[in-house]
């Protein structure tokens, strides 16, 4: 199988808040071997809209969490995130993840930031690209039939093979160095990082993690409130969250986490009830027998997981929020959840 590296001149040196121009489709279609892929990364259909358009670098990707096997975060090359680009689902069976995309460097040119995030006018490509996307984009049927879907989160072990252990400080740094965060932000998910690797014999509270959650529910409860997009919400705190997980902080096999319990309090819109998402290990659309939410504004934020630029939006039940008095007003039409709150970054 071929492997298509970044061309000569590929590396940019990138920070926050750089402004960057998705390249033709064309030029994109140089980089990629016949899998659609650059260094084992899939370009995507849902990124061929982009292409031509000037957009802020939101993060620098030069590590992501592993999601799937939980090793931890892992090293990636030469990319970024771009502000409020996420996948829309529309090429892999209108999947509701709304993952943050990664963008190659092979795939942007840096633009004088004087010239401003005004788009220039797309140039006429012949769509050359969305046949080989659209086929990348299925992995053979699984023996019962069931479509298989490929995408960036599900090849991501392949793009970031090397795992980087929480002592590498050089990763701290880099996120310093970039503007991805400042240095107390930083310096605290390193701590957090080596506290939560000690022998759970030199932790206290029972050895548990920081953030020190406890499930105490048997058979945890559904409360269902029948949330819409708009509707005004408060995110329950701790103790009122901790009655409804079981001893895995789970809520009928949905999490709750250290990161989640650090926006407990906090105000926000729905944005969207989600019931299907890609499931990352095996391609195969997950249906969930009840829906869960999705926040406007709120997204992981890397805390106390080293900083982590990918910025999930986590999944809340309802039974963990509050319906506030107000009208409810439109969700964003674009499905944005890393705008109106940039904190990361911010001391708290």
């Amino acid at each position: 199988m071929q492997t298509v590296t970044a061309p000569e001149g590929g590396t940019l040196d990138l920070r926050v808040g750089d402004v960057v121009e998705v390249r033709s489709q064309a030029e994109i279609l140089a980089t990629l071997d016949e899998n659609g892929e650059l260094e084992s990364l899939p370009f995507m259909p849902e990124m061929l809209r982009y292409c031509g358009q000037r957009l802020t670098v939101y993060k620098v990707a030069h590590k992501t969490c592993d999601t799937m096997t939980r090793s931890g975060m892992r090293k990636m090359e030469n990319a970024v995130h771009l502000t409020g680009v996420r996948c829309d689902g529309g090429g892999h069976g209108g999947c509701q993840a709304a993952c943050l995309i990664f963008w190659k460097h092979a795939w942007l040119r840096k633009v004088d930031r004087a010239d401003g995030v005004t788009t220039p006018a797309a140039p006429a490509d012949a769509p050359r690209l969305l046949p080989l996307l659209t086929i990348a984009s299925r992995r053979p049927p699984a023996q019962d039939g069931t479509e298989l879907f490929r995408c960036q989160a599900t090849e991501l072990l392949r793009a970031a093979p090397e795992v980087l252990p929480i002592r590498d400080l050089g990763q701290f740094v880099q996120d310093v160095r970039s503007g991805n965060a400042n240095v107390f932000w930083a310096g605290r998910a390193f701590l957090v990082g080596v506290y939560n690797r000690l022998p759970s014999r030199l932790r206290p509270k029972g050895g548990k993690q920081w953030g020190y959650l406890v499930g105490r529910a048997t058979k945890t409860p559904t409360g269902r409130t029948n949330l819409q997009p708009g509707d005004l919400v408060r995110i329950k705190s701790r103790e009122e969250i901790e009655p409804t997980l079981n001893a895995e902080l789970l809520n009928r096999g949905m999490g709750f986490d250290s990161e989640m319990a650090r926006m407990c309090g906090r105000t926000a819109r729905v944005l969207r009830r989600v019931d299907h998402i890609i499931d990352e290990r095996t391609g195969k659309m997950l249906h969930m027998k009840e829906p869960c939410i999705v926040l406007e504004g709120i997204v992981c934020e890397g805390a106390y997981n080293a900083v982590c630029p990918r910025a999930i939006p986590p999944y809340w039940r309802e039974v963990w929020l509050d319906k506030l008095d107000g009208p409810s007003i439109p969700a964003q039409r674009d499905g944005r959840t890393d705008v109106p709150r940039p904190v990361a970054g911010t001391a708290e």
